[in-house]
């Protein structure tokens, strides 16, 4: 039979299984979602289940410059202790070097998780954790840098069309502790300048103020936000007297594009009283 895509996704969420094993289980299943638990379960495959569906908001995240590319690898565990176990870390290093080898472009977490499963549920395993393999990216270019923080929690890289990989460096280093959106405010989505508008709109509604006066405290409000979250625009981090512009005008880079990740960003974390704490604990 055949098996949707939907399904597979599914399967994946509540399992944390990679997709071959997760469409392997349908077909075996014949679709259906709960038998397909069930039969994981069997094999033991899912001791980690429970694991699974446990929030892995820590982590590191590795890279690595080769063949003029940089590649990125986060991956989230529960705990910080975790985060410093040499399993831990000896399985990020290797979805690294898978990573580094993987060509694909709009596949390259799947591809990577995949060849990575065995390895993550023997890992699972062993240490009692959920262990996911969140972002894989990469960032091509003549002249590139990156920077990780000593925490391994937060990294940047960078892209120059012209300069030297001592400027990139110290962009990365910005970049990393700035956390711009985009490269200029000409970058940002109309959807977020509109929002931010209406923001900055209600906050000076209530002046008592004439309204071309409000319009111009909206305006100044807008312009200094979408210069503060744009990298060019940005006081530069080591003489904020400059700009980031600024300081690459005087050695006549050119950026030509960047990335910054960091450990657990965008993830929700659910809240539990102690008590559903150390349950969770118990039936892990």
């Amino acid at each position: 039979m055949t098996i949707k895509a939907q399904d597979v996704k599914e399967l994946r969420e509540k399992t944390g299984l990679g997709m071959m094993e997760c469409k392997k289980a349908l077909e075996e299943a014949n679709g259906n979602l709960e038998e397909a638990i069930k039969n994981l379960r069997k094999s033991s495959a899912l001791k980690a289940e429970k694991k699974a569906s446990r929030t892995a908001v820590e982590g590191i995240i590795t890279s690595k410059i080769s063949d003029k590319e940089i590649t990125f690898v986060e991956v989230n565990c529960e705990t910080d202790f975790v985060a410093k176990d040499e399993n831990f870390i000896n399985f990020c290093e290797e979805a690294l070097k898978v990573a580094v080898d993987t060509s694909s472009e709009e596949n390259l977490l799947d591809e990577v998780s995949e060849s990575m499963e065995k390895q993550r549920m023997s890992l699972v395993q062993k240490i009692g954790e959920n262990i996911i393999i969140r972002k894989v990216k990469k960032i091509t270019g003549e002249v590139l840098e990156s920077y990780i923080h000593s925490n391994k929690k937060i990294a940047a890289g960078v892209s120059l069309d012209q300069g030297s990989p001592e400027i990139a460096k110290e962009v990365a280093m910005h970049i990393a502790a700035s956390n711009p959106i985009v490269l200029s405010p000409e970058d940002l989505d109309e959807s977020y300048i509109n929002s931010e508008r209406e923001i900055f709109r209600s906050q000076v509604e209530k002046e008592d103020k004439p309204e071309e006066i409000k319009e111009k405290m909206i305006q100044g409000k807008l312009n200094k936000q979408l210069a503060d979250v744009s990298l060019l625009k940005q006081p530069f981090v080591k003489d904020p007297s400059k700009s980031v512009e600024a300081f690459l005008s005087e050695s006549n880079t050119k950026i030509s594009s960047f990335i910054r990740i960091e450990v657990g960003e965008g993830i929700e974390v659910e809240k539990k009283d102690f008590a559903e704490e150390v349950q969770s604990q118990l039936e892990g």
